[in-house]
């Protein structure tokens, strides 16, 4: 059974930074997945879930969505199946649930991701 487990977020006040986390236990070959981070503010949809950054299997090929380039940068580190999201210069925008999930093609959009976590709550104050 697979299981994704996002951690890291909590309160934080506008320009300070954050480093999320996402641990993914039950896949062998995680080394084969592409991995996205999307957040969701409360209250929407699963639907309107925003892709914010992905990377591919090997880490050598990242997106950013354009709101966050140049603040975000997801890494990943295979010989731990975890992945990471380090957030600078934080805007209260950015408040949202952050979710991670797994693919095996990568992509921006929701239904290429076969593995998801609960998510991770980041609170943005101005």
């Amino acid at each position: 059974q697979v299981q994704v487990e996002e951690s890291g977020g909590g309160l934080v006040q506008a320009g300070d930074s954050v480093m999320l986390s996402c641990v993914v236990s039950g896949r062998r070959t995680f080394d084969k997945y592409a991995m996205g981070w999307f957040r969701q503010v409360p209250g929407k949809e699963r639907e309107e879930r925003e892709c914010v950054a992905t990377i591919n299997y090997s880490g050598d090929t990242t997106y950013y969505t354009d709101s966050v380039k140049g603040r975000f940068t997801i890494s990943r580190d295979n010989a731990k199946n975890t992945v990471y999201l380090q957030m600078n210069n934080l805007k209260p925008e950015d408040t949202a649930v952050y979710y991670c999930g797994v693919s095996p093609f990568g992509g921006t959009t929701t239904d290429v991701y076969v593995d998801w976590g609960k998510g991770t709550l980041v609170t943005v104050s101005s």
